[in-house]
């Protein structure tokens, strides 16, 4: 979600007097209506199913750990993660800059609640399996996180490295 219209809808909600949705209890959110919104990101834009060519496994555990912590992908290429979620509570996948990583943890911890579901972006039931398709059309290093409040903490962070496209 965008930081200005994340902002504006946690502040309607404390105006109103309204607790935010349920979104990060045990329960799986409701499946995606429409496209995937495809929207340029720092660390890329969310993928087309068909042209993943490499599918990357990522465990999450309640020990607040990623299996693998580093992953290394070429800029330009689209991957499908598959995240399975070994553990007895919800996990999330989220990718981004570490910058956009921090502050999303930090409005977590504040709303833990809060709802939200953009295409870089796994929620997990315990004992599930989600899945991403990311295109990373930028170079650089990335991070992957789960953002429920307490595990960005408690270090359930990875790396994402990007390696630029030859020339």
């Amino acid at each position: 979600m965008k930081p200005k219209l994340c902002q504006a809808l946690l502040a309607a909600a404390l105006l109103a007097g309204a607790a935010p949705a349920l979104a990060h209890g045990n329960e799986a959110h409701a499946p995606k209506a429409g496209p995937v919104k495809k929207e340029q990101k720092d660390w890329g834009i969310a993928g087309d199913a068909r042209a993943a060519r490499r599918t990357i496994a990522v465990g999450m555990s309640d020990a607040m750990r990623f299996t693998p912590v580093r992953i290394e992908v070429r800029q330009g290429e689209t991957v499908r993660f598959v995240v399975r979620n070994t553990g007895r509570v919800m996990h999330e996948f989220v990718i981004g800059t570490r910058q956009e990583l921090v502050a999303h943890a930090l409005l977590m911890r504040k709303f833990p609640d809060m709802e939200h579901d953009e295409p870089y972006m796994a929620h997990v039931p315990p004992g599930r399996r989600g899945e991403i398709v990311w295109t990373f059309n930028r170079a650089g290093d990335f991070e992957f996180a789960c953002l429920i409040a307490g595990h960005f903490e408690a270090g359930m962070v990875g790396t994402i490295r990007v390696a630029a496209a030859p020339r």
